[in-house]
């Protein structure tokens, strides 16, 4: 291979390795689960919905399959992320936010 063949290939191939390599490195990560309830039960509920409840995470996503039986249109692994939110943050075992009505 001459030296102008070698200049032209990289010239031709160059873009394409630093396009590709931007490519890998602007790859969205997923949601956490406080993304997805905020995204997806937002849509019809407030934050009091979740934040005033106290449930496990059974009991959570028992209520997010409910909502899909009325229409959501969730993956299974995205209730398993947001049942596994709600049970931790929202859990029987967790305090209310502050300024939340006692019980």
């Amino acid at each position: 291979m001459t030296v102008r063949s070698k200049i032209a290939m990289a010239l031709v191939a160059g873009p394409l390795v630093i396009l590709s390599a931007s490519g890998h490195a602007q790859q969205p990560s997923a949601p956490s689960g406080a993304e997805l309830v905020a995204a997806k039960c937002g849509q019809c509920h407030t934050g009091s919905m979740w934040q005033d409840q106290r449930q496990d995470t059974r009991a959570w996503e028992a209520n997010l399959y409910r909502m899909v039986g009325r229409g959501a249109l969730w993956t299974t692994d995205e209730i398993k992320q947001m049942a596994d939110y709600l049970g931790r943050d929202f859990g029987p075992n967790t305090s209310p936010p502050a300024g939340a009505p006692a019980r």
